[in-house]
């Protein structure tokens, strides 16, 4: 059995996709994943399995999409995969709450960096499959926009120090 991350996507955010975590637990537990656990309301869920992450991803999507009538996206990660994540921060000195990882399925596309719409002072990095973003002036009072934000999940770099603490016991 290995631990594992899923970040959810548009989950209790914005009024949207609304999950009670139990319910995200119970779920998890029936797709045969154990050592369940979430972290805060916006669907982070560390759990362990003996499943490849594309049959966790799957088992997670289906579930979800039968409990909310439509497709909800899953990005699953390893432990060592978050670790990554965490270490790779372009913006180590920034504030970690105005830094964001936007989790991605696939590598982000070379031109996001120069397509990014309403860019006023943040920041932005690529990683392997995620985009960082240092948000000076807040999350709330950005105005960015980049095409991967419609095929990922943002979190604080906060909350990806937290899953990886959590995911390694």
């Amino acid at each position: 059995m290995k631990t594992r991350v899923a970040l959810l996507r548009a989950i209790n955010v914005g009024g949207t996709g609304k999950l009670p975590m139990t319910e995200l637990r119970s779920m998890a537990e029936a797709a045969g994943l154990t050592d369940v656990r979430t972290y805060i309301q916006s669907g982070n869920l560390v759990f362990s399995t003996a499943d490849d992450l594309p049959t966790v991803k799957t088992a997670l999507e289906k579930s979800l999409e039968t409990y909310a009538g439509k497709p909800v996206g899953v990005f699953v990660r390893t432990a060592q995969d978050m670790q990554d994540v965490l270490d790779a921060n372009p913006f180590p000195n920034a504030e970690p709450s105005k830094v964001g990882v936007l989790f991605l399925d696939t590598p982000p596309p070379s031109k996001t960096i120069e397509e990014a719409k309403g860019q006023a002072d943040e920041e932005i990095g690529l990683g392997e499959r995620e985009v960082y973003v240092h948000f000076p002036s807040g999350m709330g009072k950005s105005r960015l926009r980049l095409a991967a934000m419609s095929n990922g999940t943002l979190r604080n770099i906060n909350t990806v120090a937290k899953l990886v603490k959590m995911s390694r016991g």
